[in-house]
């Protein structure tokens, strides 16, 4: 899988993935709007419409869908931090790109392997299957030190949150 990149939006650090999926736009955007299917994917799905104003509560923080514009471009803030996927037609399927502004570039690593992760459990389901949290996190620490390695930042606080995942598992 390709990995993303680190960049900067408005003075923030940003994480960008982008996948060319062999599936029309109209099925891609189904997989990243419709609450059934982000439930399958995605850590942390919501039951939106999805719709420009819309909020909720979600593990204490709230989530403000900001921009809804299907089947292209669907948009929210978490927690102050923007994210955002953008689908384009392209020959052969979609084009997606996912985007997230991140608060603390030391997490980098981290949130790109967490997003990183996810991302293949989206490329199974398009494909008709399923792929566990389990199995989307057997590379987990292989894929962290890449991203650590490719950011330049310290892989320490994505170590110290594996261990406490693995610790918490057993």
């Amino acid at each position: 899988m390709t990995y993303g990149t680190l960049e900067t939006i408005d003075g923030r650090p940003a994480l960008r993935f982008e996948r060319v999926l062999a599936y029309p736009v109209e099925r891609v955007w189904r997989a990243v709007s419709v609450p059934a299917e982000l439930e399958r994917w995605m850590p942390a799905a919501v039951d939106w419409t999805p719709a420009a104003g819309e909020t909720f509560e979600s593990y204490g923080e709230t989530l403000e869908v900001t921009e809804a514009d299907a089947p292209h471009r669907l948009a929210w803030t978490y927690a102050g931090q923007p994210h955002s996927f953008d689908l384009a037609a392209q020959e052969g399927g979609c084009r997606l790109v996912f985007t997230h502004v991140i608060d603390d570039r030391a997490l980098a690593a981290q949130t790109a392997t967490g997003w990183h992760t996810y991302l293949s459990r989206l490329d199974r389901h398009l494909a008709g299957g399923h792929l566990s949290e389990e199995e989307a996190h057997q590379g987990w620490a292989e894929t962290h030190e890449r991203y650590a390695e490719r950011f330049g930042v310290d892989p320490a606080p994505g170590r110290r949150f594996a261990e406490a995942l693995s610790a918490g598992q057993e």
